[in-house]
């Protein structure tokens, strides 16, 4: 008997993003897509409206953006999201913009349709290169996942299904640059060489936690030691004083005193590290929703059971040191 022909797919159209009831479905898109796959965490829908809203997130004060949904029969199957960022334009006058929040099922002529309409949109506002991803900056979620699938993603990072890189290249992108994740167990035993660069920099140098009495001042100390420590860094965008004043009140609710940590040579702030406790290993089973009862779980695992997981999201050295 003949085969039975291959029903084709359902015509697909690419929606702008508007008004809350886009951005809902906008945020929740990556569910189907992400359904078969273990290893997803799905963030929390609250933050993410906070994140994608120019009114809570300072970013938007020096960028623009638009973003898109792909629909199939009227079923969410793709979605991404295209900006151009004030800041990265006056530093590096390349005319350059920026993809992002990119998802999509395994279909070539989905992804075409989504790149190609935040090429387009770019292409209107003037940029001659898109480069990504980056949810939004280079300062929040950024690159695409080619390897560690099987790894549930850390708070603040993305996730992606293994065929998103081949579809990506195969309409013309190449990598610009490895972003790597390290990872290491908390009870290390330091070095010899470690431990005598403790001891032999002991009287000059001191390491102490953040002072919660001081805490806006202690911030504005944490972004210019960042923003000299990475200012050679591929890509680099400054944090502006909004954008690290509304991370620091994240991590005043977030993060102990103790996982701040501000290194001073001769009294000087010369480097400090933050260890976030993995939320993402909190919200696990929440579905993305706090209500009615997931605010109580997150409060209990987070600050009772405590994650076992965490995550060092922002370091730095000033150059000079």
């Amino acid at each position: 008997a003949p085969m039975p022909p291959i029903p084709s797919p359902e015509p697909l159209a690419i929606v702008a993003v508007e008004g809350k009831a886009g951005l809902d479905r906008f945020i929740e898109a990556p569910c189907r897509i992400f359904a078969s796959d273990p290893a997803w965490i799905q963030p929390l829908i609250v933050e993410r409206r906070l994140h994608l809203s120019p009114g809570s997130n300072p970013y938007f004060q020096h960028a623009r953006s638009q973003a898109w949904i792909a629909l199939r029969g009227g079923r969410a199957v793709g979605r991404i999201s295209a900006q151009i960022d004030a800041l990265h334009l006056e530093r590096y006058a390349d005319a350059t913009g920026f993809f992002g929040m990119l998802d999509a099922e395994d279909r070539a002529e989905t992804f075409a349709a989504l790149l190609g309409t935040a090429e387009r949109w770019l292409r209107a506002e003037g940029m001659r290169r898109a480069r990504g991803p980056f949810s939004l900056s280079i300062n929040e979620e950024m690159g695409l996942l080619v390897d560690g699938f099987a790894t549930p993603p850390m708070f603040m990072m993305g996730h992606a299904r293994p065929y998103y890189a081949g579809h990506v290249e195969r309409l013309g992108y190449r990598k610009a640059v490895d972003t790597l994740a390290y990872m290491i167990t908390p009870d290390f035993e330091a070095s010899p060489v470690m431990k005598r660069l403790v001891a032999a920099s002991a009287r000059r140098v001191r390491v102490r936690p953040l002072d919660r009495k001081r805490f806006d001042s202690e911030i504005d100390v944490l972004r210019d030691i960042f923003n000299d420590a990475w200012a050679d860094n591929w890509g680099f965008v400054p944090f502006t004083a909004a954008e690290f004043h509304e991370l620091g009140r994240n991590l005043r609710f977030l993060v102990d005193s103790e996982l701040i940590q501000i290194a001073e040579v001769d009294a000087e702030a010369a480097a400090f590290m933050v260890v976030i406790p993995n939320i993402n290993e909190a919200i696990r089973d929440l579905r993305g929703r706090l209500f009615p009862t997931g605010w109580a779980k997150l409060l209990w695992r987070l600050k009772v059971r405590y994650p076992s997981t965490a995550r060092v999201p922002l370091m730095g050295v000033r150059r000079r040191f």
